[in-house]
């Protein structure tokens, strides 16, 4: 199994044997950052792809097929037609934060992406409560959306923005609830932690009928969370045109379109690191031959191949369901979602309490 914290110490100690500590991991931390944001755009880039083929397949068509073979060269064209858009900025908005609220929303994204163990020992951000700190970065994001509505002196935008404050701090209950259950089963909040308490099963299979529920209404109130259909009322183009985001254009659109397929993708991330073992590989007691061959894979694609399939069920679910009003929203989340997430909460206490899970 790949390690790659012999890969980083190495690193560390060649470069702290030519110059001082300090210069060595400030070299580190901008080498790391120039890291994360590459593989911010791949993914993005991949992401939007990914979404466009899936929605063409639900809707019996072939989705972009002109620039490139396949059309995979049509999202490269739209980020080249995006770079070169005027930023205009619209008369009486509040300048300061009108230009701030996008910078928000990538930040929040970009610090909940820094807490994804993507293998053994490549993880940039791991704290005794990295889930709390994963939770608390997460909603950063919110603040940039109520910003962006607020700051654009547009009704529409001021709607779309309070309706997505009220919807994501709503569905983030749904979600901590249900990350929770599963450090009860784990009794850790670090994030490498919970996967290394995988090695021998998934909390999904460990965690009985609670985890499975739990896996349930992360989806759910993680849909709700990226504010992707059915929940995607804040961007209702049929009432508010583009929502919180109609005054934006340019890159400063770019920044709200990147940050809403990268939610996409940590919220997905998150569910295969909590739920379905991170990069451990998939191991079935009795058979060690399969055990062997499936510890050959790296677990760097374990993650991915993992977070891609709940991508993949998190776009059917939006390319399938039609688009809830306001109101049923917020009864999903406070009537239905957040009661069972208390009451699936209690009963995986007592699962552990009693040493009823495997």
């Amino acid at each position: 199994m790949l390690d790659f914290s012999i890969v980083t110490s190495w690193i560390h100690q060649m470069l702290t044997s030519v110059m001082p500590e300090g210069l060595a991991v400030f070299i580190e931390c901008v080498v790391i950052g120039v890291c994360i944001v590459l593989m911010y755009a791949l993914l993005a880039i991949a992401l939007i792809y990914m979404e466009r083929k899936v929605c063409g397949f639900f809707q019996c068509r072939l989705g972009p097929n002109r620039v490139g073979k396949w059309g995979i060269l049509q999202v490269f064209a739209d980020v080249l037609k995006m770079l070169t858009k005027e930023i205009f900025t619209p008369k009486d908005v509040d300048k300061i934060l009108y230009n701030l609220a996008p910078y928000m929303v990538l930040l929040a994204s970009f610090l909940t992406f820094a807490c994804l163990p993507m293998n053994k020992g490549l993880e940039v951000l791991d704290f005794n409560v990295g889930v709390f700190f994963l939770l608390a970065a997460s909603s950063i994001g919110v603040v940039g959306i109520l910003l962006a509505g607020w700051s654009s002196n547009n009704k529409f935008s001021l709607i779309g923005a309070m309706r997505s404050g009220a919807q994501i701090v709503s569905y983030e209950l749904s979600v901590g609830m249900s990350i929770l259950t599963m450090v009860i089963l784990t009794g850790t909040m670090q994030i490498s932690e919970i996967v290394a308490s995988q090695a021998d099963g998934w909390l999904i299979f460990k965690g009985h009928i609670a985890a499975v529920i739990a896996f349930i209404i992360y989806l759910i109130a993680g849909n709700a969370e990226c504010n992707r259909g059915p929940f995607d009322l804040p961007e209702a183009e049929s009432e508010l045109t583009a929502g919180y985001h109609t005054e934006y254009s340019g890159m400063h659109f770019g920044f709200f379109y990147l940050a809403e397929y990268l939610n996409l993708f940590i919220v997905s991330a998150i569910a295969a690191t909590v739920f379905l073992g991170g990069w451990m590989p998939l191991h079935i007691p009795g058979l060690d031959g399969f055990n062997m061959v499936m510890d050959y894979i790296p677990g760097f694609v374990w993650f991915f191949v993992k977070a891609f399939f709940v991508v993949f069920l998190m776009m059917w679910m939006r390319w399938t369901f039609p688009r809830l009003r306001i109101d049923h929203i917020l009864k999903l989340e406070w009537k239905y979602l957040l009661p069972l997430s208390m009451a699936n909460l209690l009963l995986m206490a007592l699962l552990v309490a009693f040493g009823l899970h495997f």
